[in-house]
């Protein structure tokens, strides 16, 4: 199926033809998706909108007059300026708790995993471990691998209280952003410590000056940055293998019409990679084949399939607006879910089909779910479980009711850190060399989610090849990772799309213009990255000619992402406005007063276009401030992009 033959609406939903041809069928059929919802919400709170609203206490709710005609006070007298303060302190808080909380699952099991207390766990990369050991202060001379890891789990356990004082990872950070954390107070102790801080500054009656709330909030996103996300990072190539660059495909047609197929869907790598590893067991291939399938597929959703894609090259479906559709293709016999991003609407989608939903988190239950309690100590007991259930779904399936849109698209991911400094030769220096010359000009993390609010990854799309034209180099996580797959962005051969500097730097090395680093905690390695450079320069990050860019995110972790990444030095452009525009103190302070207090800040810029053409200008300014080449950027120097699709107007409020 093809969604050019599908109707119009389709296509100004999603610029994605596998996606558009699966909200046609939806449509045909009476399936209600996310962009029939955001639909009938309309018109959503503006009060919300402007995060003008309050009900942090049984005296409200409150909200806050945007145009000075009603109340300009909630009831225990907080202005706009505190409300929207504590609303984005609160929001930031609830990311950084969501990735920290990832992290420390995964210290847990690595911990128990090196007492011996799990089964289908081990460490995959001894090296690794033992080179984090060394970074904590870890005793590693005459140890087992066993013993290090006990040591490092204990270590890293501590930076989740107050113990510590800081954080293990910020030596990671130049020593001048160390310093000038330490002058503005917002140095990360704990990551438990900085979250309820942050909950109890926004209790009524607590924090009620804005400016202080908010360098709060940066310091409770520096805990999750330099603190539970990176702890989920390193600990999961530790256990899972550090990435290293691998093909594989994306898009519904990695689905298969003769085989059983998983979707795995989420974030934590603890299920998923013992899932696919129970997936080659040879008694479960023999019952499938007993049932009518060849095989057993497994695929990924969200950040969840990015971890598999990134170390065991397993092919992606689809980025977050994609967990309905996939299941529309009706060839799914389980879709199998931890945590994060998933929404509930699944269950009541499945029903339609005979796919089964497995959650498997206790601390995420979906009404209508089967449910599989996962406990590490019995991993690949349960992984075995789950892949039965799987295939003996594939007795129910209507073979005449499956529609797998289109062929997949080629992709390349495993770009950690280690695998970019390998491809350089071990050492920053001929990136450094590369950046000085002008054959690239800078890097920006193109990163986030998809929103409903926007045409499904055409920001993404557009804003990276305005960006690789022009001779930046791009890396991309999360569900941004997938739309440039699809896009064609992640193989060698994208090089062409490239400008001349860019596409002669990634011939050279065989690698695309667009590199993938991994999932939403991945952005770690983004700040990790821009250290080592900025350490092997000598300067601060926020000299580097680098931004970020969170074109269409949605949820509270792309929030503190952004957070952490400002804080550290990088100026971040989103594309969908933040609920603060009720107070222009906080936005003067989001969008400008930092630049003078951490060297970066906010843009909020929603055409990609006009938001390339701002992180070009941005970029430039870097390089005449470092003494290199610089151009002047006008409006002109940005070519419509090649691969741009014109899907019309935006949808949703």
């Amino acid at each position: 199926m093809s969604g050019s033959n599908g109707n119009g609406r389709a296509r100004r939903l999603t610029i994605n033809e596998d996606a558009q041809a699966m909200i046609d069928v939806a449509r045909r059929e009476g399936i209600e998706t996310v962009w029939d919802r955001l639909e009938a919400q309309q018109p959503q709170c503006g009060y919300c909108a402007l995060g003008l609203s309050c009900r942090n206490c049984a005296m409200g709710p409150c909200r806050i007059d945007p145009f000075g005609e009603g109340p300009q006070k909630g009831v225990c007298g907080a202005g706009a300026d505190v409300i929207v303060a504590r609303n984005l302190g609160r929001t930031i808080a609830a990311g950084s708790s969501s990735h920290s909380d990832h992290g420390r699952d995964i210290l847990e099991t690595f911990g128990a995993m090196a007492r011996g207390d799990t089964t289908g766990y081990q460490i995959a990369d001894e090296a690794k471990l033992r080179r984090l050991a060394d970074e904590v202060g870890v005793p590693t001379e005459g140890q087992t691998a066993q013993e290090v890891a006990i040591g490092l789990a204990d270590a890293l356990l501590d930076d989740y209280g107050t113990k510590k004082g800081s954080l293990s990872f910020i030596g990671r950070a130049p020593e001048a952003r160390r310093a000038l954390w330490a002058e503005l107070g917002i140095t990360p102790r704990g990551i438990d410590r900085e979250n309820v801080e942050m909950l109890h500054r926004t209790h009524m009656g607590v924090d009620n000056d804005y400016v202080n709330t908010l360098l709060h909030a940066l310091r409770t996103a520096l805990s999750d940055g330099w603190g539970g996300s990176m702890i989920a990072t390193e600990l999961s190539d530790v256990m899972f293998g550090t990435p290293a660059p691998v093909m594989s495909e994306v898009n519904l047609g990695v689905l298969r019409t003769d085989q059983v197929n998983i979707a795995m869907h989420g974030h934590n790598p603890l299920l998923s990679d013992v899932i696919v590893a129970a997936a080659q067991d040879p008694e479960l291939i023999e019952l499938a084949r007993s049932l009518g399938a060849t095989g057993i597929n497994v695929v990924g959703l969200c950040c969840t399939g990015n971890e598999m894609l990134m170390r065991r090259g397993v092919p992606m479906a689809g980025n977050h607006l994609m967990q309905e559709l996939v299941l529309i293709t009706g060839a799914l016999e389980a879709m199998v879910v931890d945590y994060q991003c998933i929404m509930p609407s699944i269950v009541d989608v499945a029903k339609c089909y005979h796919t089964k939903i497995i959650s498997t988190s206790d601390k995420a239950k979906f009404t209508g779910a089967t449910h599989v309690s996962f406990d590490p100590q019995h991993g690949a007991e349960i992984a075995q479980q789950i892949v039965r259930m799987a295939v003996e779904a594939y007795a129910d399936r209507n073979h005449e009711r499956v529609r797998i849109p289109g062929k997949p698209v080629r992709m390349m991911g495993g770009f950690s850190v280690e695998a970019i400094l390998g491809a350089l030769g071990g050492t920053p220096k001929p990136l450094v060399d590369a950046i000085a010359s002008g054959a690239i000009r800078g890097a920006v993390a193109v990163v986030g989610c998809n929103n409903p609010k926007l045409p499904q990854d055409l920001e993404h799309i557009e804003l990276t090849q305005r960006l690789i034209e022009n001779d930046v180099l791009v890396l991309v996580t999360g569900c941004a990772a997938v739309a440039n797959g699809k896009a064609g962005h992640m193989v060698p051969e994208a090089a062409a799309m490239a400008g001349p500097g860019l596409r002669s730097v990634c011939e050279a090395l065989g690698i695309p213009p667009v590199l993938h680093m991994g999932s939403c905690v991945d952005n770690s390695r983004v700040i990790a990255l821009a250290a080592a450079l900025a350490d092997y320069l000598g300067v601060d990050i926020d000299k580097l000619p680098l931004a970020g860019a969170a074109p269409e995110w949605y949820s509270e972790k792309a929030v503190a992402i952004g957070s952490y990444v400002v804080a550290s030095g990088i100026t971040t452009v989103l594309g969908v406005q933040p609920a603060i525009f009720g107070s222009p103190n906080v936005v003067g302070l989001l969008a400008g007063g930092l630049d003078d207090v951490v060297g970066a800040k906010f843009v909020v810029e929603p055409d990609p276009a006009e938001a390339a053409l701002w992180i070009r200008r941005l970029i430039e300014d870097k390089r005449r401030d470092l003494g290199l080449p610089f151009t002047e950027v006008v409006a002109d120097a940005l070519a419509p992009a090649a691969s741009a699709t014109p899907v019309g107007s935006r949808t949703g409020a």
